[in-house]
């Protein structure tokens, strides 16, 4: 009995909040009403057309503009080219009384706000077709009672300007269906590869069902979703008459066949970096790409328009690529970075056709770094230690670890010196130098200065000293590490985005771009000074440009195939006083047939000097403040009581 009390209690005490609740939320409601008004004679729906034409713009790094991020909103269809199926399934399952009301339901209005009262919050919307057009042209995505009160009043006005035919037809070209697909003709190419006169009701019924989340309903990604949400738009064409049960579930029963022939949906500049704003947004900023092509946010960068200019004319002219020895097309990328702020100037994310969001080797990719990683895990963490340029390294045939399956690495060319000066082991990139360095000082030395550098390492063992790294890197991430060396010893973590400013004000980000204190400036300096010598003298040469000091390191990873003398990778990162650049060329998938028969000093470095020479005007400070290296000087002797000093300074 006293259960039963208690139950009747609690019930009455929530009736009687919910009450309170209903008449605080009608006040409310009435005050938006006068908002409303206010709102309804201050916009301009004559003007709808313009509204829907708002893109997301990019900005470069002096904040002018430079691109935008929008899909298609041009390529519009007459509503006597769309179906009747489709404007049906539309009505159907969106707002089915859109020929009996003047632009908003009250029924649905009505009967939203009571569901949402008792739910505590909102879990029902009862916007009519007229009302979501106003938010797409007018308003921005604001989830509030009062943004439901401006759609109303607004969609009032609306129904006055234009007749029910035109609202319907600028509701269906403009409303968006996802992957980057506006209005229905879009949608229709973008997932079945048609006109969106030939589609049929099974696929004008997908469609439908798409604008309520279109990346929660898509069948590119959600095939099953989609399906799913497609029976509830035929069961809502039954529901008021449209089609018989009957043809529900013959459509039901349809398979439909996903094909694009949308084509790139970004329509302003700079597409390469576009592609890594928007990827940024999405991990950095929590976005979706669906908000971003459908907010109209303002996007401040780092990029340079003149670097992005000329790195894609770069990119254009193919006689500074090297081929494939099959004879088709080599595949590369490049970054270029300012290396006092992180901020990222210009990116290419492969050669050929753009495709919307596709693969970027310049930020995607994780291959072996090949040498390019020696100054990182080796040279830094021995000049450290206290290693001198002149000190002279071993070079000489061996093998490291015994066991049964020792570590015997080769010197490109096979070729040895018996004992070279560190600056000429990496002018030369030679590899027994750096892994017996590497072993000299300790791998665990390598990998904590790696880490340092900003990359991630596991169990790995003297073969990273030569790029056998397991996480593998990307260009951009082998830029932001040799902005430690360009920067005296301390790395900023790499951008694209400045700031987000959305319809509501700016938005915050989830993390921003840290510096880190990779190495002294002492050593920074002694790093450039041989990393100048590899491209005044050394693997580098091709890479030189008058007037403009450059300091880099080659790398190239050997095809993994028995038999076969080529490369799968080419590499080189170089740098001044105020640019850092990645750039990688290779083939996107190795075999006996597809490789490059050159190394970088022939592909990736003369590249890097075709693309410094064509952004010269941009670079500014172009003399490094450094000390060169003394060539002919020699080693400093040992003697007996060199290691009791070192340990005495290790203790005091």
């Amino acid at each position: 009995m006293k259960a039963v009390m208690r139950f009747i209690k609690h019930v009455w005490r929530k009736f009687h909040m919910t009450q309170i609740t209903i008449l605080l939320s009608a006040v409310l409601l009435l005050i938006g009403l006068a908002i409303g008004f206010y709102f309804m004679k201050s916009a301009d729906v004559e003007t709808l057309k313009q509204g829907l034409s708002q893109s997301t713009i990019i900005y470069d790094r002096d904040g002018e503009k430079a691109s935008k991020l929008s899909a298609n909103r041009t390529d519009s269809v007459s509503i006597e080219t769309i179906p009747e199926h489709l404007q049906e399934a539309f009505i159907a399952v969106e707002d089915n009384r859109f020929y009996e009301h003047g632009g908003f339901d009250m029924k649905g209005i009505f009967r939203a706000f009571f569901t949402n009262v008792m739910a505590g919050s909102r879990v029902q919307g009862a916007s009519t077709i007229t009302q979501q057009l106003t938010k797409n042209a007018l308003l921005s995505p604001e989830k509030t009672y009062r943004r439901k009160v401006e759609e109303l009043f607004l969609a009032i006005e609306i129904e006055k300007v234009y007749k029910k035919e035109e609202i319907l037809e600028m509701y269906l070209n403009t409303s968006y269906f996802g992957n980057g697909a506006w209005g229905v003709q879009n949608a229709s190419k973008k997932y079945f590869g048609k006109e969106v006169s030939e589609l049929t009701r099974a696929e004008s019924s997908m469609l439908a069902g798409m604008v309520k989340a279109p990346s929660r309903y898509n069948p590119i990604d959600h095939m099953d979703n989609a399906l799913e949400r497609r029976n509830v738009v035929l069961n809502q064409m039954v529901k008021y008459g449209y089609i018989t049960q009957q043809q529900a579930d013959e459509t039901a029963d349809q398979s439909v066949a996903l094909k694009d022939t949308s084509g790139d949906p970004l329509k302003g500049k700079y597409a390469h970096y576009a592609d890594a704003v928007i990827n940024e947004a999405i991990t950095r900023f929590g976005l979706t790409q669906d908000d971003l092509l459908t907010q109209g946010y303002n996007i401040y960068t780092s990029l340079d328009q003149d670097m992005q200019s000329q790195l894609e004319d770069v990119y254009e002219n193919s006689s500074v690529f090297p081929d494939s020895v099959n004879g088709e097309d080599s595949q590369s990328a490049s970054v270029l970075m300012d290396p006092k702020t992180g901020g990222v100037l210009a990116v290419v994310g492969r050669r050929g056709e753009h495709v919307f969001r596709g693969f970027s080797f310049a930020t995607q990719m994780k291959k072996s770094p090949g040498s390019t990683i020696k100054p990182l895990v080796v040279y830094t963490p021995a000049l450290e230690e206290g290693y001198k340029p002149t000190d002279m390294l071993k070079d000489e045939k061996m093998s490291f670890g015994g066991g049964e399956e020792p570590y015997s690495p080769t010197n490109f060319g096979g070729t040895y010196e018996g004992e070279v000066p560190m600056f000429r082991a990496v002018e030369k990139s030679l590899n027994i130098p750096a892994v017996w360095l590497l072993d000299q000082i300790g791998l665990s030395k390598g990998t904590n200065a790696l880490k340092r550098f900003g990359f991630e390492t596991g169990d790995e063992k003297l073969g990273i000293a030569l790029g056998d790294i397991k996480q593998g890197v990307s260009p951009l991430q082998l830029a932001e590490a040799y902005t430690t060396f360009s920067n005296r010893g301390v790395r900023k973590e790499s951008f694209f985005i400045q700031k987000i400013v959305g319809p509501e004000g700016e938005i915050e980000a989830k993390w921003e771009p840290e510096e880190v204190q990779v190495t002294s400036e002492e050593v920074a300096d002694t790093m450039t000074s041989m990393l100048l010598g590899v491209v005044e003298r050394g693997s580098a040469q091709r890479a030189q440009v008058n007037g403009i000091d450059i300091a880099g390191k080659t790398g190239s990873t050997q095809v993994p195939i028995e038999g076969i003398t080529g490369t799968e990778d080419q590499w080189f990162v170089g740098y001044t006083p105020n640019l850092v650049g990645a750039v990688w060329v290779g083939v996107e998938k190795v075999s006996n047939t597809n490789y490059l028969s050159s190394n970088s000093s022939d592909g990736a470095v003369p590249l890097f000097g075709e693309i410094v020479d064509e952004i010269s005007p941009y670079i500014g400070e172009t003399s490094f403040d450094v000390e060169s290296i003394d060539e002919d000087a020699k080693p400093e002797e040992e003697h007996w009581y060199d290691g009791v000093i070192d340990k005495l300074n290790e203790w005091f």
